[in-house]
């Protein structure tokens, strides 16, 4: 089978795929989309236009799923090794929560402030970035690096004993952040040692790589130790 994944390095939806992808060890080729240049062909694999993209080949046919949450569900139900979903109702309900919590909640008051006047709103030549609506993301950033702090002060992983989706979607969020060096790690010690665990993984190395053309990581980003 060739599996292709078709993704934006700094969307926190491709991150997470990418990322689950990993922890199912899962080959693929990735495919590195360059929007807004790559629309149409995008639009013409997904018609909202929207990243990620997983596209299936094999003798016996083509599969095209389309947006994150469809992409890893259909991975939990094809791909039964290295689950991300526990078998527990209240555990997967609680899984379920937060993917919810970090696609809309933290979406609407943090990645869509800070993510998008630094990176989208110039891309898409909307003039320069709104400094007071960045200032109201990175306050809305903490009161959400509470929140984690209070989880993994008393869980091993964000939603339970496990490795689950939900710390895939965190990561993926904050991760895109980290990249811009936005996250104060020195107020919340707890929720830095769960993040190095998670950068520290092999699913994670590929996304130490990712570059935004014109915007270099800042220094401690790639490191594993920081």
């Amino acid at each position: 089978m060739k599996r292709t994944l078709f993704h934006w390095p700094l969307d926190p939806a491709s991150r997470e795929v990418r990322l689950a992808l990993g922890e199912k060890r899962l080959a693929f080729v990735s495919h590195r989309l360059d929007l807004p240049a790559d629309g149409p062909k995008l639009q013409q694999l997904n018609p909202s236009g929207r990243p990620p993209v997983l596209r299936e080949e094999e003798p016996g046919g083509t599969r095209v799923i389309c947006e994150s949450r469809a992409i890893l569900e259909y991975l939990e139900e094809t791909r039964a090794a290295e689950p991300l979903l526990p078998k527990p109702v209240l555990e997967r309900a609680e899984v379920r929560r937060l993917l919810s919590w970090f696609s809309d909640k933290f979406q609407s008051e943090v990645l869509g402030l800070i993510l998008f006047e630094r990176v989208e709103k110039p891309m898409l030549g909307l003039g320069a970035p709104d400094v007071q609506a960045m200032r109201e993301g990175k306050k809305n950033l903490r009161l959400h690096l509470r929140v984690l702090e209070e989880l993994i002060g008393t869980r091993n992983w964000l939603a339970g004993d496990n490795l689950t989706l939900a710390d895939l979607a965190a990561m993926a969020s904050l991760s895109c952040l980290d990249y811009f060096g936005d996250i104060p790690f020195e107020e919340f010690p707890l929720f830095k040692s769960w993040y190095v665990r998670l950068k520290s993984r092999p699913s994670f190395r590929p996304l130490l790589d990712d570059t935004f053309p014109g915007i270099p990581a800042v220094p401690h980003y790639p490191d594993l130790d920081f």
